[in-house]
């Protein structure tokens, strides 16, 4: 099997850093993936936003996105937040099943579920991301070991429970009531705290570029509390300062830029140094 750059991080109790993916394309998913190949820096990950983004939460279209990324030697882990969310009537957004599906079919090394905000719907993620008997998701797709660089189907259903990669967003008022209990499903292997959604959740404007104090507060009582359930904890930043800065807290999972984002402050750093000339 292929490495698993986020689990072994996770398993090492190092910090794990990686980079949102928001446009698709097999090249540029490529590009991304290989950026730090060969340098001290390692990009654990890469999130295929189909939530925002403009990668479109397709079969054919995720198995090439992925497939450019883990057909990178030593490379990124491929991570999918799907559109779907954990609002809804009763457990949640109806998509939520099939999407998941559909992300780990198309063979991420896990899943990111939007805006989960009480247990039972952080129980119906597992659910869908398990294989029987710990869960419910189906098996069949021909395709699925071959981004994870395994031979058979049959040995990829023996893999899966223990290396796909669960996580659940904590970004609204119902999830940080419910963050403990949240916390402490079976089969949630971490929490991500996404800061934007969030702050608006709770009265504040959004970070620019750090939360509100009083977010802050809340989003630090997240990080005790994942880490009393013993599960690891996530943040999303957009630059490697802030990056640090988290890691340094003890968080175990942080984003540090996205593609557009360091595109665009690469572009501006070297158009200033060009005019300064």
């Amino acid at each position: 099997m292929a490495a698993h750059a986020l689990l072994n991080a996770f398993k090492a109790n190092k910090p794990a850093f990686g980079t949102w993916l928001t446009t698709g394309g097999f090249v540029h998913a490529r590009s991304l993936a290989r950026a730090l190949i060969g340098t001290p820096q390692q990009q654990s990950w890469i999130m295929l936003d189909c939530e925002h983004g403009l990668l479109p939460l397709n079969p054919a279209g995720a198995t090439e996105v992925i497939a450019a990324i883990h057909g990178v030697r030593d490379g990124p882990s491929a991570l999918v937040r799907i559109p779907a969310t954990g609002h809804g009537v009763g457990n949640g957004s109806e998509g939520v099943n099939w999407q998941i599906k559909y992300a780990l079919d198309a063979g991420a090394r896990g899943v990111l579920v939007p805006m989960v905000s009480t247990p039972t719907q952080a129980r119906e993620v597992v659910l869908s991301s398990r294989f029987p008997p710990v869960g419910r998701r189906g098996f069949g797709s021909p395709y699925t070991q071959e981004n994870w660089d395994i031979q058979t189907a049959g040995e990829y259903l023996n893999a899966a429970n223990e290396s796909v990669v669960v996580l659940v967003q904590i970004e609204t008022r119902e999830g940080v009531q419910n963050v403990q209990a949240i916390a402490e499903v079976d089969g949630i292997d971490g929490l991500f705290i996404g800061p934007y959604d969030l702050s608006i959740s709770l009265g504040y404007p959004p970070p620019s570029p750090d939360p509100h104090p009083q977010v802050e507060q809340v989003i630090q009582d997240i990080l005790t509390v994942a880490h009393k359930a013993g599960k690891k904890c996530a943040m999303f930043c957009t630059s490697g300062t802030q990056a640090a800065r988290r890691a340094a807290e003890g968080f175990d999972m942080i984003n540090v830029t996205s593609d557009v984002g360091a595109m665009q402050s690469g572009l501006a750093a070297e158009f200033k140094a060009a005019a300064s000339a």
